[in-house]
């Protein structure tokens, strides 16, 4: 009977690690780089989202070139002319990440509205309350990571 309830104790503490990471802990708010922006990430199904909630800056500067001073920021550098004018906060820029298991998420892709380009990404929980996520082009090796800190 003790040998029994012994290899029944190990059966449940090794299968603990892969209990304890369910994916879910990288949802709610984050701030970017330099608190640029807020961001909210979410979970529809079994894929992970995030959107912009609030930017650092949300109106265009007064000396802006383009003569939109003072005006909520839009995504006037997508290159999808029909979408140029959809607003900034609100924006979806995380889209389909799936969980990978020891704190990885990827197969998902990265709107950045600042140079209106999507990147392929792959994120990774460092610590409790940091965030990195890698946009590339190609292979991961060709590209840049951003880290964001929970509230």
């Amino acid at each position: 009977m003790k040998p029994l309830f012994c290899a029944l104790v190990w059966l449940i503490l090794a299968d603990f690690p892969a209990q304890a990471g369910t994916g879910d802990e990288i949802l709610g708010f984050w701030n970017t780089t330099e608190d640029k922006a807020r961001v909210e990430v979410f979970k529809q199904n079994d894929k992970y989202f995030g959107k912009i909630v609030s930017l650092k800056e949300p109106d265009w500067p007064a000396n802006d070139e383009k003569g939109m001073a003072g005006q909520p920021k839009n995504d006037r550098n997508n290159p999808s002319p029909r979408l140029r004018d959809r607003k900034i906060i609100g924006l979806r820029m995380m889209n389909d990440f799936a969980y990978a298991g020891k704190n990885r998420w990827g197969g998902g892709t990265i709107y950045d509205p600042e140079s209106g380009k999507t990147y392929k990404g792959k994120m990774s929980l460092a610590a409790t309350n940091h965030l990195e996520m890698r946009g590339f082009v190609g292979i991961s090796l060709l590209g840049r990571t951003t880290v964001s800190a929970q509230e």
